[in-house]
């Protein structure tokens, strides 16, 4: 399991086009993915999840994943959050 947390950049959070561009890269890892915030943990590759927790800027999240490339889909992850969804 490998875990990050990090802070939400862009000013609208994981909405609507942010979350799809989440999910769409969590979803290229074989990896079981989660994302928390607030002691909530959802599946990162299910839109409805994500949308579900409400994420705005400037929230603290943790990506965690399970599985062959762990490591590579929370860096991959995390690096999208940091760049404001700008990839």
């Amino acid at each position: 399991m490998y875990i990050k947390d990090v802070t939400v950049k862009n000013h609208v959070g994981l909405h609507a086009r942010p979350a799809t561009f989440f999910i769409q890269r969590a979803n290229e890892y074989k990896s079981s993915v989660w994302v928390e915030k607030d002691e909530r943990r959802v599946n990162a590759k299910s839109l409805l999840g994500v949308l579900s927790l409400g994420i705005i800027g400037g929230t603290d999240i943790r990506i965690i994943a399970d599985g062959p490339d762990e490591q590579e889909a929370v860096d991959a992850l995390v690096k999208l959050v940091e760049s404001a969804f700008a990839e």
